[in-house]
């Protein structure tokens, strides 16, 4: 009885260090990104106490089966599905900000609008030298400002492009490490601290690479998983030890395209699908934006041609160059603006052919295309705030549900060092007491 009380309480401090010792081990990495509460797996040891005797039993303390993660496949594959929803939203109404920074930094609607004043002005008196000076000026720095809109709009993309290109080469780092994860997990002992810990790696590389594009994830017995992009049965990430290798692609628009491997790939959600979403939207921009310079250019200049300079000189075409990063003034001087009808004499205070600038440009509607150009650019990133807002604290929603399922939760640890302790007292009191009754048992010989 003394060997068997004995062997109960030696198992019962053995059960209850490693217990300390996990407990410990949660207190340490409360604060640690990807840590999951763990905690020891008990089973208790029992067997017959005799042959062909099964009601009497031997009691033989308890057995430490392994370490457990505190881990929800559910709530994690949620956290996964939301931030990636949520990277994406965040990522598109960055790359929609810069497009529309782009636009109102410019200034190109007030830019505008002096132009079409500083006309209405020469018409008052269309041979005074300083209204046309003001009217040159007023036309070169409308045209700055459409090369400064179209800079900005090429850099944002330029800047959508970096990240996601950067985006895909973390893909394909967090996707290596992850082939070598499913490797070391396939020879892991399940329930040991290596495996746990390759658990929590696991676990913490699908969270990012969530952030870049959606994942289907596919677990095996063994722990290891396979991971797809475009849902399930799209092109393969990581299949065991293997993992594909991303790539971007750039179109002559500026807009992006991936593949995975040899198979094309269209991220639904994730950084990767909102950058390349955004520079759809910019290249829209753009091409808007073109289209209103080319509009300007070919309008001015048929109606420029078409009438006579201050020395009395046939006119020239007033802007050259083509789209709004190529537009530039064509003329030199405020004097080479042909206000005048065709066949006028020099020095002539006929403004016909101003009048006749004038409504080109708002029968052309360059401003309220202008206008139009930058109210949708703004509907555009207030519509994406409001999703990604919302998008956002789902994503928040679900990560506070995991955390307070998997997390340390701190006062709970306190009790259970409390508890593990007593527990460990309790079982060398019974060790105590088992080498007293043999002792006496001793001295009784």
């Amino acid at each position: 009885m003394a060997s068997d009380l004995f062997t109960i309480g030696s198992s019962g401090v053995r059960a209850a260090r490693t217990a300390l010792d996990i407990t410990a081990q949660n207190i340490a990495n409360a604060g640690t990104d990807g840590y999951v509460r763990r905690s020891v797996r008990l089973s208790e040891l029992a067997s017959a106490g005799g042959w062909n005797r099964v009601g009497d039993l031997s009691l033989s303390g308890v057995r430490v089966d392994g370490i457990a993660r505190n881990a929800d496949l559910f709530r994690q594959t949620e956290v996964r599905r939301t931030g990636s929803d949520a990277a994406r939203a965040k990522a598109e109404l960055a790359g929609l900000q810069s497009g529309e920074a782009a636009l109102e930094q410019s200034k190109l609607y007030p830019a505008l609008t002096t132009f079409e004043a500083s006309l209405q002005r020469l018409a008052t008196d269309p041979v005074d030298p300083s209204l046309r000076a003001a009217a040159m000026e007023d036309a070169r720095t409308l045209t700055r400002t459409f090369n400064i809109a179209a800079q900005g709009l090429d850099q944002a993309a330029q800047g959508l492009r970096f990240e996601a290109g950067d985006g895909v080469e973390q893909v394909n780092r967090a996707s290596t490490e992850l082939a070598r994860i499913n490797l070391q997990l396939a020879r892991t002992q399940p329930g040991t601290s290596d495996q746990v810990s390759l658990l929590d790696r696991r676990d913490t590389l699908l969270q990012s690479l969530s952030g870049f594009t959606d994942l289907t994830t596919k677990f095996a017995a063994d722990q290891t998983v396979e991971v797809r992009i475009g849902g399930s049965g799209g092109p393969q990430l990581v299949s065991g030890g293997t993992a594909s290798s991303m790539a971007m692609a750039t179109a002559a628009d500026g807009t992006v395209s991936f593949t995975l491997g040899a198979a094309a790939v269209v991220p639904s959600a994730g950084s990767l699908a909102g950058q390349a979403q955004a520079l759809v939207a910019l290249r829209d921009n753009r091409t808007t934006l073109d289209s209103i310079a080319d509009t300007l250019s070919a309008a001015a200049n048929a109606v420029q041609t078409g009438g006579t300079a201050l020395d009395g000189s046939a006119g020239q075409p007033l802007f050259s160059g083509s789209g709004a990063g190529g537009i530039t003034l064509a003329i030199a001087t405020g004097a080479q603006l042909a206000t005048a009808p065709a066949g006028a004499n020099a020095g002539s205070r006929d403004p016909a052919n101003l009048d006749a600038l004038r409504g080109a440009l708002s029968t052309s509607a360059i401003a309220d295309r202008t206008d139009s150009l930058l109210f949708t650019a703004s509907s555009a990133v207030q519509g994406r705030k409001t999703t990604s807002d919302a998008l956002d604290s789902i994503a928040s929603s679900a990560r506070l549900a995991l955390d307070s399922q998997a997390g340390v939760d701190l006062d709970q640890e306190a009790v259970n060092l409390v508890r593990f302790q007593q527990a460990f007292q309790a079982s060398g009191k019974a060790i105590q007491v088992a080498s007293t009754i043999f002792d006496t048992l001793l001295s009784l010989k």
